[in-house]
């Protein structure tokens, strides 16, 4: 008799190496429908190339992953994807709709020739996401937020069980990080929808996480913030005395080594 609803993401003794040099090995994770997972470390750790196996784009070297019951493959429309904000140039011609329907017809063969039901699904998720008022606007004149929020909306349109999330707020000023943690939060409450969310500052979103996987130096650790973001933790995963520390309500770990960007001018806010 089953106990619950079944795992949306299930990582068995999982394996990746670039080259000679092993990013991670012996990793297991199991993502409950509705469950929002945080992926820190540093940069080259893996993190980005975690998500690609998961995506079906990158093999790994040892293990096994799962999709809602089935092995990873490209394309799979049960998966969500949120890169991080690059501009557009400014001379995209592109109009914002447009964007967002390339995620409304880009799972079809053949050319994207659009439906009749397209422009009200078009519609919807941009306003879904904030974005109604500009959506016939040219997409490189938009500013930074206002294309992630484009992204998200592209990422949405399957209504995915599972989000991934690559820094999706890098270059986002703070009023565009709410914004957009909350479109995505409100997808994993209303949908259900688990969410994989790589990043560097835990803080913008350390209220909605459930787990941090947090990878660092081929290894990792997996649990609670509570469990993860303590001095102890970060010392043994590292290697080299690590400090968490609580400045109002922001976390910042301290002596990182320096392969670990920075992004808070007292450290590295983990």
């Amino acid at each position: 008799m089953s106990g619950g609803p079944a795992p949306i993401l299930e990582i068995a003794g999982a394996a990746l190496h670039r080259g000679a040099r092993e990013l991670w090995a012996g990793l297991d994770l199991t993502v409950q429908p509705g469950e929002f997972l945080a992926v820190l470390g540093p940069s080259g750790s893996g993190k980005t190339t975690l998500l690609r196996s998961i995506l079906g784009l990158q093999a790994l070297s040892a293990g096994s992953i799962r999709v809602a019951g089935e092995p990873v493959h490209r394309g799979n429309s049960r998966i969500g994807y949120i890169p991080q904000q690059r501009p557009l140039p400014p001379d995209t011609s592109m109009r914002a709709r447009d964007l967002v329907a390339l995620g409304v017809q880009g799972t079809r063969f053949g050319l994207p020739i659009p439906r009749r039901d397209d422009r009200a699904r078009v519609d919807a998720l941009l306003e879904g996401v904030g974005a109604a008022h500009y959506g016939d606007q040219r997409v490189g004149l938009l500013s930074g937020g206002e294309q992630q929020r484009l992204r998200v909306g592209q990422a949405l349109a399957d209504e995915p069980a599972l989000l991934l999330c690559d820094e999706p707020l890098s270059n986002l000023d703070l009023a565009n990080q709410r914004g957009i943690t909350d479109i995505i939060d409100r997808q994993r409450r209303e949908r259900g929808a688990a969410v994989l969310f790589v990043t560097h500052d835990i803080n913008p979103i350390l209220g909605r996480v459930d787990r941090i996987l947090y990878i660092a130096g081929g290894r990792f650790v997996l649990g609670t913030p509570d469990e993860v973001l303590q001095s102890r933790v970060l010392t043994d995963l590292y290697g080299t005395p690590v400090f968490v520390l609580r400045a109002g309500d922001r976390l910042v770990v301290v002596g990182v080594p320096d392969a670990e960007p920075h992004h808070d001018h007292e450290g590295d806010a983990a």
